[in-house]
């Protein structure tokens, strides 16, 4: 599975980036098939409480997942994707096995 994370005008720190790697291989646990997971990071703009935004692309076979989520931290918004993410690949992987 290829984890890429994206930071949109400003820098991801390590920390932050460890993070995200950790939660997101938590994802394969749901589907084994996961390819690939694409991360983008982005402050919205006026700064306001929750103006942390993480978008989640998960590409599986034939499909590609998507969820995003704005919080008041990064963390707290990747969290809110991967769960929300996980929801989305049971369901998807009940669909394959119905066909």
């Amino acid at each position: 599975m290829e984890i890429k994370i994206q930071s949109i005008h400003f820098d991801a720190t390590e920390k932050l980036q460890a993070f995200i790697e950790k939660k997101t291989a938590k994802l394969e646990k749901s589907f084994e098939d996961v390819q690939k997971v694409e991360v983008q990071l982005k402050i919205v703009k006026p700064a306001t409480a929750m103006n942390k935004e993480a978008s989640l692309a998960v590409t599986v076979p034939g499909n590609t997942l998507y969820v995003e989520k704005t919080c008041d931290t990064f963390e707290e918004s990747v969290d809110q994707c991967v769960d929300a993410m996980k929801v989305q690949l049971s369901k998807y992987k009940e669909k394959l096995r119905n066909r």
